[in-house]
């Protein structure tokens, strides 16, 4: 069901506290069809009309998630998100028309964590909400309470022979991981890194040397149960590598990835 076509005859649970989504759309009818659909089921949303009202609206409350279209006025959603990524790491989702490559691919350079295409599926949108959401307020001891993954698959609060002088410290050369405390640093200095980023480098951390296909960290750190796109996976990777060095995450060609030891 399209985000257009709804709301009536959708049984919608109603999340148990209120999050707040900044939803940025120039289009009248399908920033008022998100906002309701949304709002069905249980968000608080707030809507800005182009770029610059949502630059404002961003820098004036406090939200959530923020929903991004990418063709906006006065502001486009690429330039948007470059700019609220100078100032936070609020998970980013992004909306496209088109669904083109070059948008793809400049939503996500620019520090979107993942994207939708319109029309947008109501069941889909919200799906991907929540699952940015849950990486956004992920906690190792909720890793732990998981049911066991799949052969192969470590947990990513589990330390590993690598484990430095501080408990649920991961070190790889200049690079130290604190699963319990969610912190990375580089040379002794503080990595800023997104909800996603995180996950996928503390995917990374918890087999280092191991080869991760771009399938199973679709799986494992977008957390999709169907068929994604894997170029949200390469540009994540290419985002990581700017900040912990490019020579920490290696390409297996015709495979994955797999972070390097030393």
């Amino acid at each position: 069901m399209s985000v257009c076509e709804q709301v009536g005859g959708v049984s919608a649970p109603r999340v148990p506290d209120p999050v707040s989504v900044l939803v940025v759309e120039d289009d009248a009818t399908i920033r008022r069809a998100v906002q309701l659909s949304l709002e069905r089921y249980g968000y608080q949303v707030a809507v800005a009309v182009n770029g610059l009202d949502g630059l404002e609206a961003f820098r004036a409350g406090r939200y959530d998630l923020l929903i991004l279209d990418v063709m906006l006025p006065e502001l486009d959603g690429i330039g948007l998100c470059r700019r609220i990524r100078e100032e936070s790491l609020v998970p980013v989702l992004m909306m496209s028309a088109r669904g083109d490559a070059l948008d793809v691919v400049s939503g996500l350079e620019a520090g979107a964590d993942d994207y939708v295409v319109k029309p947008i599926d109501t069941p889909v949108l919200v799906a991907r909400i929540r699952t940015l959401l849950r990486r956004a307020t992920f906690r190792p001891a909720e890793a732990e309470a998981t049911p066991a993954r799949g052969a192969g698959q470590a947990n990513p609060a589990v330390v590993s022979a690598d484990a430095g002088t501080i408990p649920g410290e991961l070190v790889f050369g200049d690079l130290s991981v604190n699963t319990l405390g969610l912190e990375v640093h580089r040379g002794g200095q503080p990595v800023p890194l997104t909800p996603t980023e995180l996950r996928l480098l503390l995917e990374f951390a918890a087999a280092p040397g191991a080869v991760l296909d771009r399938r199973r960290l679709l799986r494992d750190v977008w957390d999709y149960g169907w068929e994604g796109d894997t170029r949200v996976v390469d540009l994540c990777v290419l985002r990581l590598r700017k900040k912990i060095g490019a020579e920490r995450i290696e390409t297996v060609r015709g495979f994955g990835y797999k972070l390097v030891r030393h």
